[in-house]
């Protein structure tokens, strides 16, 4: 049984095709952090799998924002999954159960802990030497604290607490329990790229609640697969923590530094690894202990700015027969029970409509229609074999012979519709007197003269549509040529703005906007800087100031950014 984790930062980051990037990862679960998909907004392509089924939990107070997605290999489906970590969202059978004790929650903090899509829990049975047992997958996304937002910072406790509170008490019920995803803090300071950097790094709140969460001590010194490749720096021994839980990571790789899953795109940080590592598998002590054999980190797969982690154990998994209720091959719009609105509004693949089509096309077609539907572009070739059809059967000749009838002729284009019908038009007593020709063969060799012209282009000629606009003239049969030579070869005035305009126009514009000041060279590696804006609300809010090119790193790397800096001059 394998598990892997991954912020993907957008469900985007699979458009290149779903089911070959969960291919690539090559697990039984899993599990995904950060979609950013709300319920309107998932697609059939995204939400069923070949060969996985798949559960979401969304948003429902803000569209684009968080969000969590499991997928599990049909030999690894769960039989229960529910969402949420209170249950206030779970209104099925097969759910997971198993609470714990709320009381320290208000219901409208538990409500609101649960309204963000941060988690999702899925029960699967395994082969644990000949014991069948359950293990519990808890795919999570803990809340980012704001240092804008102090509101966020206790958000994101109790969200910690109520995790756990949910964790310990399916645990105690007597399954196995792995808690995974991306929890958004760093544990140890050798899993920060700078850690000195930060004040009271032990002090944070954060970092706390793991040490309570997790167990280390012996557990970690009894582990019994040692990576003779690994550096031998070790970090001072932490005190034993009495939790229930274990960094699988850790327990295979205890000394392991600059293994980071997470890095800033802003500053290019990959480049450099200068990163922390805030994505996790952690497990039980006893399934860590007895079950699992290996854990790491997948630092070569691009795509996110956080990085795979991945967990795996020996015991094999049990699949159930049929998903559980909160599998997405049960919602309405995929289960065929439901047509969206925007699949009659949105182009969709042509290949595709057409094998749905000759599946679910009613038996109550004639041979005819289904070819048309099936083809439309094809309906004008079997047109021949439509009336055949029409006349053999017994069905009066009625709106179905009318629809015949129209389908084989070709349909015109759009500016049909705004040319003038000549042949209806009264030629005018002046054109009578001199003998000319009459308005319908006017009629025709106008026509004739326009599809001449359009001949090459495909469409009307502009100049030819302007001669034959106004319905009350009507040029002689001989003439029309000769006029639309005439209108051709007549030289177009000059519209547009001379030379000296253009040129006082440039003058003016280049004196009201300057561009972006030239950039300067850094004085380490003596390379152009680039250009930032100041974003962040306070006095400079909106200031642009000049940095060093080269991806963020450590003080120590020559290869970084150096720490050249420069207000840009208002003046210049």
């Amino acid at each position: 049984m394998k598990v892997v984790t991954w912020n993907i930062n957008g469900i985007r980051t699979f458009r290149g095709g779903i089911k070959k990037a969960l291919d690539s990862l090559n697990a039984d679960i899993i599990c995904v952090q950060e979609t950013k998909v709300t319920r309107d907004l998932l697609d059939e392509r995204t939400a069923i799998v070949d060969g996985y089924n798949s559960y979401f939990s969304y948003s429902r107070g803000r569209s684009g924002y968080s969000g969590v997605a499991t997928y599990c290999k049909d030999s690894a489906t769960p039989l229960a999954a529910e969402e949420g970590l209170t249950g206030l969202l779970t209104n099925h059978e097969g759910a997971v159960g198993c609470y714990g004790d709320l009381a320290e929650f208000s219901s409208e903090e538990l409500q609101l802990l649960d309204n963000e899509g941060r988690a999702i829990i899925t029960q699967h049975r395994v082969n644990c030497q000949e014991n069948v047992k359950t293990v519990t997958v808890i795919n999570v996304y803990c809340p980012r604290a704001d240092p804008e937002k102090p509101e966020r910072k206790q958000f994101k406790l109790q969200f910690y607490k109520l995790l756990q509170c949910r964790a310990e008490a399916i645990l105690k019920d007597g399954s196995h329990v792995i808690v995974l995803g991306d929890v958004n803090t760093s544990h140890q300071p050798i899993d920060h790229c700078d850690p000195s950097d930060i004040d009271d790094f032990g002090e944070n709140p954060g970092r706390k609640w793991l040490n309570s969460f997790l167990h280390s001590g012996k557990q970690v010194e009894d582990r019994n697969n040692k990576d003779p490749d690994e550096e031998l720096e070790a970090t001072p021994p932490d005190p034993v923590h009495p939790g229930k839980f274990v960094d699988t990571f850790r327990y295979f790789h205890p000394t392991r530094t600059n293994a980071f899953t997470c890095w800033s795109t802003l500053t290019g940080a990959r480049q450099t690894n200068y990163g922390t590592r805030i994505d996790y598998v952690f497990a039980d002590c006893q399934l860590a202990k007895e079950y699992f054999v290996a854990a790491d980190i997948m630092p070569e797969v691009e795509g996110s700015d956080h990085c795979p982690v991945w967990g795996q154990l020996s015991c094999p998994l049990l699949p159930s027969p049929k998903p559980p209720p909160l599998c997405t091959c049960y919602l309405p719009e995929f289960a065929g029970k439901q047509q969206k609105l925007s699949r009659f509004l949105v182009k969709v693949d042509q290949k595709s409509v057409q094998s749905e089509q000759r599946e679910a096309l009613p038996g109550s077609q004639e041979d005819g229609e289904r070819r048309e539907n099936l083809n439309p572009s094809a309906a004008e070739n079997v047109s021949s074999k439509k009336r055949v059809l029409i006349s053999d059967s017994a069905v009066s000749k009625g709106k179905k012979a009318k629809t015949l009838k129209a389908s084989s002729t070709p349909q015109g284009s759009l500016l049909s519709f705004f040319k003038p019908n000549l042949k209806h038009v009264v030629p005018s007593s002046e054109a009578n007197a001199r003998g000319e020709t009459t308005s319908s063969e006017n009629s025709q060799k106008a026509s004739t003269t326009r599809e001449k012209g359009s001949s090459v282009t495909g469409r009307v000629p502009e100049d030819t549509e302007l001669l034959l606009k106004g319905s009350s003239q009507v040029f002689p049969s001989n003439n029309v040529e000769e006029q639309i030579k005439t209108k051709h070869s007549t030289p177009q005035p000059n519209r547009g703005p001379s030379n000296a305009k253009k040129k006082e126009s440039l003058v003016f514009w280049k004196s009201v906007l300057h561009g972006p000041p030239a950039a300067p060279s850094c004085k380490v590696h003596g390379e152009p800087c680039v250009l930032r804006t100041v974003k962040k609300e306070g006095p400079n809010m909106g200031k642009q100031f000049f940095v060093c090119a080269r991806p963020q790193g450590h003080a120590s790397n020559p290869e970084a950014r150096c720490n050249f800096f420069a207000w840009v001059d208002k003046g210049k």
